[in-house]
This record gives C-alpha cells, sequence and structure tokens, in this order.
C-alpha cells in the first residue's frame, strides 16, 4: 500500500502570518490536531500542532493574535506521497513524531498520523482474521457434551 492510499487528503493548510485563533478555529472545524503552513506556492514551511499552540503559544505567553509562525516548527519531517507505507512506519518510529506532511513533486497533498496507521494495521487484521472468524462461527460449540472441546484444534 502507498502513503498516498492511507494519508487524509486535503490537509488543512495555513500561511505563515496566520493568527493562533484562526488556526485553532480550523482545527476544531476539521477535527485534527495540526495545521500545515504553507507559502502561496503550497511549499511547506513548517507544522504547527495543538501542543505548540499550548505549550509556545498560549501556554507560553503569546496572544492569541501572534501568527503560527511564531510557534510553528520549520524543521519537518515528511514522506513522499508515492512512498510504501511501510517506509513511513520506519519514519514514525526513527523520529517519534505523530504526524508526517505527504509531498507529492515538493507540494503538499496531505497529512499521514499515527491514527492512519492504525486504521491501517486494523483493516489488516480485519482482513486476516475474517476467515478466521467465519471458520470458528460455523464450528459446534461443544457445549452439547459430544465433542471434547478442542475446535479442530
Amino acid at each position: 500500500m502507498k502513503v498516498c492510499e492511507a494519508m487524509t487528503a486535503p490537509p488543512v493548510t495555513v500561511a505563515p502570518g496566520v493568527r493562533l485563533a484562526e488556526a485553532v478555529r480550523r482545527m476544531a472545524e476539521a477535527s485534527v490536531g495540526s495545521v500545515l503552513v504553507v507559502d502561496d506556492e503550497g511549499v511547506l514551511v513548517g507544522i504547527v500542532t495543538d501542543r505548540d499552540i499550548a505549550l509556545r503559544g498560549l501556554g507560553g505567553g503569546l496572544d492569541r493574535d501572534a501568527g503560527v509562525d511564531a510557534v510553528m516548527s520549520a524543521q519537518v519531517v515528511t514522506v513522499d506521497a508515492g512512498d510504501d507505507l511501510q517506509a513511513a512506519y520506519r519514519t514514525f518510529r526513527r523520529t517519534g513524531v505523530r504526524r508526517l506532511p505527504v509531498l507529492e513533486l515538493g507540494r503538499v497533498v496531505g497529512v499521514l498520523t499515527i491514527d492512519d496507521l492504525f486504521l491501517d494495521v486494523f483493516r489488516g487484521l480485519a482482513d486476516l482474521l475474517g476467515p478466521v472468524a467465519r471458520t470458528v462461527l460455523q464450528e459446534p460449540s461443544g457445549r452439547d457434551g459430544a465433542g471434547g472441546g478442542t475446535h479442530g484444534l
């Protein structure tokens, strides 16, 4: 599976000068924990998370009218939309981040989060367990006293 198949798109983006209050509003509307900061050409210049706003922004004494560029992380770890999802797993493990902006030809096209990977894992488990569950549901329960309860073992 490719990153572009698991990512959330389109991402929530803001310009560097957008106020913290506006970034919070956009995050709340989209039910996301971060916004990507992009320039006029759509090039990624940073990321702002709810934690950045709480700790470095409002918790750090900044006014809600301060720009997101005052709290954004400019060193952003990214993945490419065409990368294999396993590469994203390795990137999450290596870096410890919870969100990876997804780029295509240098432009932001989505965000891949830890939650997106959980969904991938759950889909994989459902695919694996589906046939097993059907087999178990078709077997007799063994409660009638006739079987030893081995369930095919």
